[in-house]
């Protein structure tokens, strides 16, 4: 079978089989998390967050609403040295975004937000 045929045939088969994943993965919130930042991020952004009436202050305080918390959550880089990953249920994650820090804790059903600081140098 000469090369151009053997192209074709793999072209063709290429094809079907992404016709084939787009039609099972359309319109499924389908996404690839591969860096333990991307996953954490991901993890406590898939749950309830849970803001701390003491926290609520500080938000004010800061002139921080909702929408920057949930860009932070979003957009945010995890910091693994401050945080406290040994913990089985609830773990605690440091997220830096901008000039803004803010201490998560992860539990299984939801994410309480516990502390929002300006960053540190």
């Amino acid at each position: 079978m000469k090369f151009i045929h053997r192209l074709g045939f793999y072209l063709g088969g290429f094809s079907i089989g992404l016709v084939f994943l787009m039609f099972f993965l359309s319109g499924k919130k389908t996404s690839c998390a591969y860096g333990p930042n991307a996953r954490v991020l991901k993890n406590i952004t898939s749950k309830t967050l849970v803001i701390n009436p003491n926290v609520k202050s500080d938000l004010s305080a800061l002139s921080v609403d909702s929408l920057q918390v949930d860009m932070i959550l979003k957009k945010g880089n995890v910091n693994f040295a401050k945080s406290d990953t040994s913990k089985e249920q609830c773990k605690r994650y440091t997220i830096e975004y901008d000039s803004l820090e803010i201490l998560v804790e992860n539990c299984i059903l939801e994410a309480n937000l516990l502390e929002v600081s300006k960053k540190q140098n």
